[in-house]
């Protein structure tokens, strides 16, 4: 009986986690099974970070990024929120280096998605890139760095692994840095 309560509740706990995600951010989408798993991972790790101030005390607190928008219309990826103690060199799935947040209405920030980042100093621009998910990293020279995002808590038309979000937007705050490519 106790087995069955401590099931039910887990169950309860799951959906309540995933609640507010679309039906397609957790439809297959193809990816094969362990990337799939990978990504049921990194949504178990983040779903606490729903609250900005769970993922600040949680050391996800330094702002690394204003909101960020493409000029180029390709979409938004919101605020960067980092733990600088993860800016190492290396990538864990349960372990994003950066949080990102789509400021709301309300002045609530939401989180959207996740970015992994090796900067050159630990893998140089030359090298292959780094992978992760089955996905390869995407340059940034802007930045001096390896990236990888992932659309977890947000829909991304464009793709799960990609930069840019067209549903992404940063009309409500003042705070927006357009990113030159």
């Amino acid at each position: 009986m106790r087995r069955t309560v401590q099931l039910i509740a887990g169950i309860a706990l799951l959906g309540g986690c995933t609640a507010h995600l679309q039906p397609q951010a957790l439809a297959s989408r193809g990816f094969g099974s362990a990337v799939e798993q990978d990504l049921a991972t990194l949504r178990q790790a983040t779903a606490a970070f729903q609250r900005f101030e769970v993922a600040r005390d949680a050391g996800w607190g330094a702002k690394i990024t204003n909101c960020m928008t493409d000029p180029l219309g390709a979409g938004g990826m919101g605020f960067h929120y980092g733990n600088t103690d993860l800016f190492d060199g290396s990538v864990s799935v349960d372990k994003p280096e950066l949080l990102l947040y789509e400021p709301e209405k309300n002045g609530r920030l939401r989180l959207v998605a996740v970015e992994y980042i090796i900067p050159y100093t630990f893998h140089s621009r030359d090298a292959a890139p780094p992978r992760l998910f089955d996905q390869p990293f995407i340059q940034n020279d802007v930045f001096q760095l390896w990236g990888l995002h992932a659309w977890v808590w947000s829909e991304n038309p464009s793709g799960m692994f990609k930069s840019w979000n067209p549903r992404v937007t940063c009309e409500n705050t003042t705070e927006v840095a357009a990113m030159v490519h």
